[in-house]
């Protein structure tokens, strides 16, 4: 088989390389998965790069989520998948390749009515953005949320949850041509960090208060000032490392109020929920997915072999929509 391959660590443009592996056979209780269409998510450049917060050894496929038919496996879960098409959530990384092998009881089949490309995308972004938002801190309705990086696809995917949910976003972008587009669709309210402060921001809106809840993929100094404008009793999830800078945060800041810092990881928190749980989550994620709320913009679709061209696209600053790896057909 095809697979994208990582034997080192560095630039994703550079780095990568298609190269034939052998066909991985499943073993008891594992599934193997004809891969179709894998998105190129931010976490999955970080690992290319070798900063991501859980390393592979080398060498390494990358791949964190994907969308494929079972074609083999062994068990009556793996027989209860086959031939089925299945979301294929991937910690460890390994869905750019054309087969991936896995325990059966992590795929899950998808609704046929979502196009490959909405099933490539189902887990790390809609289930983050709902799992957040939702489970996690629970906004209520009438509550503003604070999300940085508010411009990316699962940003604005908080952004639709808060319409549907009638919490309010107070979303924070680094242009004033960011926040600009983000008016335009209508958003609660929009900070371009480039022209203006952030807790300032905060403190006019709320009047003084600060914001009850912050999720924040940034770190860094900004992740800093996100901290700084909770409310009395706030919480802020922690979920990315885009900055690559540790986060920097006056003790103080938390002290005054009982604020509360906490990080939050898709994959972790998967391991602690029941199989009904999960089976519930996807249900939904597939009905908002279909509604418009949790689906993923596009931006284009490379054939595994333009692997480098796609990464390059990927990482693009600015970027609209979701850049994707066709790897099969059905």
């Amino acid at each position: 088989m095809k697979a994208v391959v990582c034997e080192k660590w560095g630039d994703p443009a550079e780095v990568l390389q298609v190269r034939d592996l052998p066909t991985p056979e499943p073993g008891p209780g594992q599934v193997r998965v004809r891969m179709l269409v894998s998105p190129i998510n931010p976490s999955d450049l970080l690992m290319v790069r070798g900063v991501y917060g859980r390393q592979p050894p080398l060498p390494a496929v990358p791949g964190f989520e994907g969308v494929g038919v079972v074609e083999a496996g062994s068990g009556l879960l793996a027989r209860l998948r086959m031939n089925r098409r299945v979301a294929v959530p991937n910690g460890g990384g390994g869905d750019w390749a054309e087969q991936v092998v896995l325990p059966a009881r992590q795929v899950w089949p998808v609704p046929s009515r979502l196009t490959d490309e909405q099933a490539a995308t189902f887990f790390v972004n809609p289930a983050s953005a709902l799992v957040m938002t939702r489970h996690v801190l629970g906004v209520p309705s009438g509550a503003w949320l604070l999300q940085t990086a508010a411009g990316s696809a699962l940003g604005r995917m908080v952004i639709r949850l808060g319409r549907l949910f009638g919490f309010r976003t107070l979303n924070v972008v680094r242009r004033r041509a960011q926040a600009e587009e983000l008016l335009r669709e209508g958003v609660d309210a929009v900070v371009a960090t480039d022209e203006e402060s952030l807790t300032e921001r905060v403190r006019a809106l709320t009047q003084g208060e600060g914001v009850p809840f912050a999720i924040d993929p940034v770190g860094g100094a900004t992740g800093g000032e996100v901290a700084a404008s909770l409310a009395r009793g706030g919480r802020m999830l922690l979920y990315g490392t885009l900055s690559g800078e540790p986060l920097t945060i006056d003790p103080r800041v938390l002290m005054v109020g009982q604020k509360r810092v906490e990080g939050f990881w898709m994959s972790e928190w998967v391991r602690q929920q029941s199989a009904v749980t999960m089976f519930l989550l996807f249900r939904q994620i597939g009905q908002l997915i279909r509604s418009g709320v949790l689906a993923t913009e596009v931006a284009a679709t490379f054939p595994m072999n333009d692997v480098r061209a796609a990464v390059r696209q990927a990482a693009t600053p600015g970027r609209q929509g979701k850049v994707l790896l066709r790897i099969g057909s059905r």
